[in-house]
This record gives C-alpha cells, sequence and structure tokens, in this order.
C-alpha cells in the first residue's frame, strides 16, 4: 500500500507541475518567438523526457539492467504515440491535426527514421562495429537528433516569416513578462524532473511482485511510469488551445529518447547495449514506427470528421500499441 500511496502522490505532483510547465512554454513559444513547434520539440519535450534519461543511466550502471534501459526508452516511444490518440478523444469533434502545424511531420519523419536505425541495430548487433565498449551506430543516433533538431528550428523561423498568425498571437500574454515566464518554467520543469524520476522505481518494485522479464517490465510499466510527465503536458496543452505544442512534445520526446538511448550506450562500459539487451525488443521498435506512420498519414490527410469520437489514424495508433504489447507479453 505504501508504494501504491507513493506513486499516486508521485502523479498528482507531476499532474500540477505539468499542467504548469505547458502554460509556460506556450508563452516562452510567444515572448521569444521561436514558435509552438520548435518549444514543444526542443524545451518540453527534453523536460518531460528526463526521466528516461535518469531511469536508463540508473539501469545501466547502477543495476546492470542493460534490458530495462532499452525497454524503457522504446515503451516510452510507443506510450508517447499513443498519447495521441488519447488527446485526439478529448480534441471535440475535430480529429486533433486539423488546423496544425505541417512542420511536424519533420519531427515525426525523423522519428521513423532513428527508429529504423535502432531496429536495424538490434537485429545485427552482435556484428556491427564498435569504437571502444560505444556501437558505432550510438553515434550515429547522436548526429541525427542534432541535425533534427536544426532543421526543425531552420523550418520553423522561415513559416515565422511569412506566416503573421503567430506574430499577432503574442499579445495573447502581454500581461507576463518573459523574465517571470522563464523562472516560472523553470521552477516547474525543477518539480516534473524529481517527481518523475522516482517513478521508475516505483514501477520497478509493483512489477518486481509479478515475475515478468525486464523486457515487458521495461516496455510497459517502466516506460509507462517515466511517461507521465509526457502525458500530463500533452492534454494540459490541448486543454490550453495549444495544440501545436503538444503534437511538438509527443514527437520530439521520442527524438530525445534515441538521444538517451545513444548516451546509455556510453555509460554501459560492458559493451554495446544492444547487443546486451533481448532481441525482442525490435517489436516495440517496429510498433513505434508503424505508430509514427500512421501518424504521418494523419497529418498529411487532415481527415475533417471523426467516425467516432476517435479518427481513424487514431484508432491505428490505439490498435498497433495493444498488439505490440501483446505481442511482447507472450514472448515473455
Amino acid at each position: 500500500m505504501l508504494i501504491w500511496f507513493q506513486f499516486l502522490l508521485c502523479t498528482a505532483i507531476i499532474v500540477y507541475a505539468g499542467s504548469r510547465l505547458s502554460k509556460y512554454g506556450d508563452i516562452l513559444a510567444e515572448k521569444t518567438g521561436l514558435g509552438r513547434v520548435w518549444v514543444g520539440v526542443l524545451l518540453i519535450a527534453a523536460v518531460t523526457s528526463l526521466p528516461e534519461l535518469i531511469s536508463g543511466a540508473a539501469a545501466v550502471t547502477a543495476y546492470d539492467l542493460p534490458d530495462l534501459a532499452v525497454g524503457g526508452v522504446l515503451g516510452s516511444c510507443m506510450f508517447n504515440l499513443l498519447i495521441l490518440s488519447l488527446v485526439d478523444a478529448l480534441a471535440g469533434r475535430k480529429p486533433i491535426y486539423v488546423g496544425v502545424n505541417e512542420g511536424h511531420v519533420l519531427s515525426a519523419g525523423f522519428g521513423v527514421l532513428l527508429l529504423g536505425l535502432i531496429g536495424v541495430n538490434l537485429y545485427v548487433a552482435g556484428t556491427l562495429p564498435a569504437v571502444g565498449w560505444v556501437c558505432a551506430f550510438t553515434f550515429l543516433y547522436a548526429a541525427l537528433y542534432l541535425v533534427a533538431m536544426r532543421v526543425v528550428f531552420l523550418y520553423h523561423r522561415r513559416r515565422i516569416a511569412v506566416v503573421v498568425r503567430e506574430v499577432a498571437e503574442e499579445l495573447q500574454y502581454e500581461a507576463i513578462s518573459l523574465r517571470r515566464a522563464i523562472g516560472a518554467y523553470a521552477v516547474n520543469a525543477v518539480v516534473i524532473i524529481a517527481a518523475a524520476a522516482y517513478l521508475p522505481h516505483l514501477g520497478e518494485a509493483i512489477a518486481a511482485q509479478t515475475g515478468l522479464t525486464q523486457t515487458f517490465v521495461g516496455n510497459f510499466f517502466v516506460a509507462l511510469a517515466t511517461s507521465l510527465p509526457e502525458l500530463v503536458v500533452t492534454v494540459a496543452a490541448v486543454r490550453l488551445g495549444a495544440v501545436d505544442l503538444a503534437l511538438g512534445n509527443l514527437f520530439g520526446s521520442n527524438l530525445f529518447n534515441v538521444a538517451v538511448l545513444a548516451l546509455d550506450d556510453i555509460l554501459y562500459v560492458k559493451g554495446p547495449l544492444l547487443a546486451a539487451a533481448s532481441p525482442h525488443h525490435l517489436v516495440s521498435a517496429c510498433a513505434a514506427i508503424a505508430m509514427t506512420a500512421t501518424a504521418i498519414v494523419g497529418l498529411t490527410y487532415r481527415q475533417i470528421k471523426k467516425p467516432f469520437f476517435l479518427a481513424w489514424d487514431s484508432m491505428g495508433i490505439l490498435a498497433l500499441y495493444f498488439a505490440g504489447q501483446a505481442i511482447l507479453y507472450v514472448l515473455r
């Protein structure tokens, strides 16, 4: 009962700090002129993905659990995409993609590229060259992450130059100074990091009682726990009307998660990280690729009306997530 109480307490803290974080992230997007896509992809995505960073680093250094570290990252990528379906259900009669910035296709496309490379790495993990104890692909992940950030930034900067609506929206928070927005953003970021960093320990303690494998525990329980910040911040952003911020957070978090996997590989000094992990993680990598591709279809096609409470692409994402988890459970 104590573990469940601590879990609920951390969740409550994240709910509060996450809602505040999304508000001040939206203010920063308008005050600085960077735009909601860039702020979502970089600032908020990095903060909400820090639990994956902290839990993964601890798993490979303090506990020697490479399977749990890889599962936490890839499972988080799947759960982040599942959140798209959840927020689509909250978006009303119109699909969530209606009226959003087309620049999200860029970050989603880079996500497919990076996840595809991870899948290849998992399949041939034992035969790839290494630099010291680090797989050569790790440096490619890090380089592509930096390229993705640069490309998304340049795209959105060009868009701001030709779309004056972004400039007009700056007056929405005229009474709040940039200094106050930065301070409030930093405070809430620290709170959400501190609370979410404790969640993987609680998730692992709860999952240990079930006797499941590290692969499934990482992909489901640990990923669910560390992805709570993305869920809370995304829902709060949608309720504020900042849908671009919400989508940027989710696609940006998946890009950041791949960078986390690269760092975990560097910290795991016993050899290439993915070579030490279960090949069953290829299931979650492929599921995340299929879910991202489905999201890209939705972003491109822009369905006007929902047939039910969810758009067709959201239903596909939902089905792919549970199919992936079901396969992982069978492989336990």
